[in-house]
């Protein structure tokens, strides 16, 4: 069956953009009542007629939201979390509801600036059709757009859970919180000058990448830099690192195109990858050049760093073996015989038995989520009375455990190895974590900066390519200045930091930027522009110097 000459199949693997101008030629010739149609009468057009009018409006919506370079026929595990969130969106708009409350979480993921307005008005039609939409947001535009703002603070963790402001966004300018101070202006995140280098830098080159919409480009990337690939959603940019860079690497390096996460028990040395969708073979490309200047290939992501609650920033980072072995080193411990697997949760002999470590209980809930109570032997504490009889300076290990970075920093002052990784810790900004917070319970920003302290308090190796996608998801400004300070504290241990990126003070510190498009699907896969932050504002085609340009004034 085909309409037009063309296949169900060949119009869904066509972009967004191609089939709304294949229907609207459709939309023009069922108006005009004398065209016909390849293999379509005048009788058929008619019955079509309110089929396209549909379909067109479906193809707008998503036009709408940005996801015009999307096929129909691309696989909703392959889509990045604010694409598949804009593509509900766009259902949501198509089913003309009202008295509706949304609740989006962070819809702008994966949308360059240039995308970011035809998302708001997408928001404000719902809004328009009588509903209501809850959006939790750190970008300023969107802030700035909203009718009304609610700022939860005034710091993270133990620090925050209060509302500090309520109003309009006017209201919020005028405010003295920290959000209010980044949106006026007061607060900025700075461009922090650059580590003059003193050699010209050795190149990463990837030959002939072909992936998806990759024109068979060649890409040059500095070693030893903060580099930026950037580029309108579609560009080509997760194909470039993610699909050829990543998975060629992971494949020379470790014999694997799947490395796995971290392994549940974290007291080993942690690993961790992001998941390669499919896990086929790398992308289309020829070859890879430079590789020999690297040894190590690690992409830091915003997946938990444990998926069950014995794991913790303490046992991820390796504080916790230290201080394990510092317990039982006390004169009491030494009395009684015990070793640090006295002190581990995760073996018997110290551990509280009935909740076998876990300071909790799972109770499965039949059709709804299972729930976690404290358990009722150990009060939470996750260990044996004998071992919580053993102090070291007036704390037992449960209370180590309930100690944020900030106080054990002091506490453990005077042992070298435990300061220093609190000192990591401390420097990205986790100053308020507990050391046994339960990983599931850190957010994703918060993951991500535990594995970056834990990759800056290891000997720096000087030859090791850090991959990075998005990493601001969920960071507020402030957040992503302490994000960059361990970026550049990378680059400066002579590290490669490559990162996928649309957010424009991010974008502004970066040693060497290179810049996809100039569009997004079938219009996109080039270079538009590669240099330094200079450089790619002169260049007048690129979507992303010129946004530059703007915040540089």
């Amino acid at each position: 069956v085909t309409i037009d000459s063309k296949s169900i199949h060949q119009i869904v693997e066509k972009s967004i953009v191609q089939n709304k101008e294949f229907f609207s030629a459709f939309a023009k010739a069922s108006a005009d009542k004398e065209k016909n149609i390849k293999n379509l009468s005048v009788n058929d057009l008619k019955i079509a007629k309110p089929i396209i009018k549909e379909v067109l409006n479906r193809l707008q919506f998503l036009m709408d939201v940005g996801l015009d370079y999307l096929t129909l026929d691309r696989k909703t595990g392959t889509l990045a979390g604010g694409e598949e969130q804009r593509v509900r969106l766009a259902t949501q708009i198509g089913s003309k509801l009202t008295g509706v409350l949304y609740i989006l979480d962070e819809p702008s993921v994966g949308l360059h600036p240039r995308d970011q307005n035809r998302l708001i008005e997408t928001i404000k039609k719902l809004r328009d059709l009588g509903n209501s939409i809850v959006v939790v947001e750190h970008d300023p535009d969107t802030i700035r757009k909203a009718d009304w703002v609610i700022d939860i603070g005034p710091g993270a963790g133990k620090h925050g859970g209060r509302v500090i402001f309520e109003g309009t966004p006017k209201e919020l300018l005028k405010s003295k919180t920290l959000t209010g101070e980044y949106l006026s202006g007061i607060k900025k995140v700075e461009v922090v000058s650059q580590n003059p280098k003193s050699q010209p830098p050795k190149y990463l080159i990837i030959k002939g990448a072909q992936e998806h919409n990759l024109k068979n480009i060649d890409v040059k990337i500095p070693l030893g830099r903060f580099v930026c690939i950037t580029g309108v959603s579609g560009s080509g940019k997760s194909s470039l690192v993610n699909d050829i860079l990543a998975r060629a690497l992971f494949k020379k390096f470790y014999h694997s195109l799947r490395p796995k996460f971290a392994s549940e028990n974290l007291e080993e040395e942690p690993s961790f990858f992001m998941e390669t969708n499919g896990a086929s073979e790398p992308g289309k490309h020829k070859e890879i050049l430079g590789t020999e200047y690297l040894n190590k290939v690690v992409i830091v992501d915003q997946s938990p760093i444990g998926r069950t609650p014995r794991s913790n920033p303490a046992t991820y980072t390796g504080t916790f073996s230290h201080i394990r072995a510092l317990f039982a080193q006390t004169r009491e411990a030494k009395i009684r015989g015990y070793g640090p697997g006295r002190f581990s949760f995760n073996v018997k002999g110290g551990r509280c038995e009935a909740c076998q470590g876990q300071g909790v209980k799972k109770i499965e809930m039949y059709f709804l989520p299972p729930v976690f109570v404290t358990c009722s032997e150990c009060k939470g504490k996750r260990y044996n009375k004998e071992a919580l009889e053993i102090e070291y300076r007036g704390k037992n290990i449960a209370e180590v455990l309930e100690m944020t970075t900030e106080e054990s920093l002091e506490f453990f002052k005077n042992i070298p190895q435990i300061h220093q990784k609190l000192k990591t810790l401390n420097e990205v900004g986790l100053n308020y974590i507990e050391l046994g917070q339960p990983a599931p319970s850190l957010s994703g920003g918060e993951a991500q900066r535990v594995k970056l302290a834990t990759e800056l308090s290891k000997k720096a190796t000087g030859k090791t390519l850090y991959l990075l996608d998005e990493p601001t998801t969920g960071l507020h400004p402030d957040d992503i200045k302490k994000l960059l300070f361990v970026l550049k504290e990378l680059v400066n241990q002579e590290n490669t930091v490559l990162v996928i990126e649309h957010n424009l003070d991010v974008i502004k510190n970066a040693d060497w930027i290179i810049d996809l498009g100039p569009e997004g699907g079938d219009k996109g896969g080039f270079i538009v522009a590669e240099g330094t932050l200079k450089e790619i504002t002169k260049t007048a085609k690129s979507y992303t110097g010129q946004f530059l340009k703007q915040i540089l004034k």
